[in-house]
């Protein structure tokens, strides 16, 4: 079976699942998952991992580079019940601030903050999701989530959209975002385009476009080199290698004596990588096996 990356510059209108999903379908497993799931009208980058790198992605999400960066555009003067342009308007008020009041409170958004996450998003809510519940009109109340922000800054402004960037943690809502700074400047807003350029230090210089890689299967091409090794994107993790016998008792759950620091470890069997281990008391413990 297959296993490794692909890197995706996602379109809008497609789900991150269905995106996924084909991409495991054009190299042959049915195994995938995913890092940050993108709204279906957000595009840019989405790291899939297929087959056995299915394994490793909470490793790669607990790394101190889980870092997103967005590129997004707001219109002011009205909201819509998602708080983008794919919802229904529920108010309208025309009112839209003076760039230097913009520029005065994107300070406010910057470090730990505290944000209440979209009614039409995929976080639980007395173990639903938000955005079930929203459809069937149910009324909900979401609680706020402490969320990092490490720059936000205006980019432009063309004619009655506003650009902007923003680099921020995991977990942190574009929609939201442009909603709060709407209201601190006593104005509502909607997104209307959202870009992810950076994932987890996959960036959107790497990324591959869904319809080339079918343009390619469907041509009868060979795709195998545009996957990634299961091992891509652990960088910061450094690097234990064993010899043939102690590989095998680790593959086997077994624990190998070393003298190396205490912490974790990508694991390697010569150049091939076999896993995730954890040292502590002079022992490697299988983590995840590949």
């Amino acid at each position: 079976m297959n296993s490794g990356w692909v890197i995706l510059d996602k379109d809008s209108g497609l789900f991150s699942r269905t995106a996924g999903g084909r991409i495991a379908r054009l190299f042959g497993t049915r195994k995938f998952g995913h890092i940050g799931t993108l709204d279906p009208m957000a595009s840019g980058v989405l790291p899939i991992a297929i087959g056995g790198a299915t394994k490793i992605i909470p490793f790669i999400e607990e790394t101190a580079a889980n870092i997103k960066e967005y590129l997004f555009d707001i219109e002011f003067g009205y909201e819509t019940d998602t708080l983008d342009i794919c919802g229904k308007t529920l108010r309208c008020d025309n009112v839209v601030p003076a760039r230097e009041t913009v520029l005065a409170a994107l300070p406010s958004f910057i470090g730990e903050i505290s944000q209440i996450p979209p009614r039409f998003s995929a976080v639980h809510v007395n173990g639903q999701r938000a955005y079930d519940l929203a459809r069937a009109g149910r009324d909900i109340e979401i609680p706020s989530r402490r969320v990092s922000v490490f720059s936000l800054d205006l980019i432009g402004v063309d004619e009655k959209t506003w650009h902007f960037r923003m680099r921020c943690s995991r977990g942190t809502y574009v929609r939201s975002i442009a909603r709060d700074i709407a209201a601190h400047c006593g104005a509502m807003a909607t997104v209307t385009m959202i870009r992810r350029t950076l994932s987890s230090g996959f960036e959107i210089k790497n990324t591959l476009k869904l319809d080339f890689l079918e343009n390619l299967v469907n041509n009868g091409a060979d795709i195998s080199k545009y996957l990634m090794p299961s091992d891509f994107g652990l960088g910061d993790i450094p690097v234990l290698g064993l010899d043939n016998k102690s590989a095998g008792f680790y593959k086997n759950g077994g624990f190998i004596t070393t003298d190396v620091a205490d912490g974790q470890y990508r694991v390697y069997s010569g150049n091939v990588f076999i896993g995730i281990g954890r040292v502590f008391d002079n022992k490697l413990h299988p983590v995840r096996t590949i």
